[in-house]
């Protein structure tokens, strides 16, 4: 962390400044941005996993928490995709390159790829939701001898809410790698799978054996993945999700984020769904 004079600081609440680089259109409402941290001992020193996140300031409105979908071993720049759908977003969608934020961390769990090298890694995600596998994705295919058959099954509303669609095109042209993706709603230019994304199981092969199962999306969407998954012999520890509460503060402190004894924000984003079993669940928990 840095303080406002561009000092390193012990203070966890206290942003690093970090300029925009590089905005990107990804469909209507979504960007991704390319930060750059503008304190050099800093940006040196910032390390993260694929599955952790920043927390994202925007000077006088707030903070939002926002994956970081960038590749470890860019060291250079840190990026972000972000939704306007609030005041904090906004605002940050009002802003370009030149233009300064605030960014703090990294901070919660990450998914487990140095575990599972060697096994067939199966994404399964639905709308924003990829944005917290794209680092995976990145990272995979950076790495691709040291993994099995990386498969990416995504789900969405309408054709119109496709994010990252170039890189879908390009992930799908990689060796030993399937995309699958489906939507609700087509229009007369969709060519793909259409219904829920858990639809496409019967679509892919799943070895429980050999796979773990990476996941993102709607609560409500999970549920019924891990059920689905479940039921056709994929183990609860080969399960692991990107939880999306509502975190405020990154550090445990505030208690927002709560699921039943944990803290989405330092004890996840990334659980293995049989930490979370008892409490996932129950949709109200």
């Amino acid at each position: 962390m840095t303080s406002p004079d561009g000092q390193p600081s012990p203070n966890p609440y206290i942003p690093s400044l970090a300029d925009i680089v590089e905005k990107r259109r990804e469909t209507r409402g979504t960007y991704t941005y390319r930060l750059r941290l503008r304190n050099e001992a800093t940006r040196r020193a910032f390390r993260f996993r694929p599955g952790q996140f920043n927390m994202v300031y925007a000077f006088g409105a707030g903070e939002v928490p926002i994956s970081i979908v960038s590749d470890p071993d860019e060291s250079e720049s840190l990026d972000h995709t972000i939704r306007v759908v609030g005041s904090v977003t906004g605002v940050l969608d009002r802003l370009g390159p030149g233009d300064m934020v605030g960014l703090r961390g990294p901070y919660g769990s990450w998914w487990p790829l140095e575990e599972v090298r060697g096994k067939d890694v199966v994404l399964v995600t639905g709308g924003l939701g990829c944005a917290p596998v794209v680092a995976v994705i990145n990272y995979i295919v950076r790495r691709r001898d040291a993994y099995g058959t990386l498969k990416i099954l995504h789900g969405i509303k309408t054709p119109r809410d496709l994010v990252f669609r170039e890189r879908f095109r390009a992930w799908a042209r990689h060796p030993n790698t399937e995309v699958y993706l489906t939507v609700d709603r087509p229009d007369r230019t969709w060519r793909y799978h259409v219904g829920m994304v858990t639809n496409l199981f019967s679509q892919v092969r799943i070895d429980p054996a050999r796979s773990v199962v990476m996941m993102c999306g709607p609560e409500v969407m999970m549920r019924y993945a891990v059920r689905s998954l479940l039921a056709n012999g994929m183990p609860a520890d080969g399960v692991f999700l990107s939880m999306e509460r509502n975190m405020k503060c990154a550090v445990g402190f505030c208690g927002h984020c709560q699921l039943g004894p944990e803290f989405v924000c330092k004890d996840g984003p990334i659980f293995r769904y049989d930490r979370i079993r008892r409490w996932f669940e129950h949709p109200d928990v």
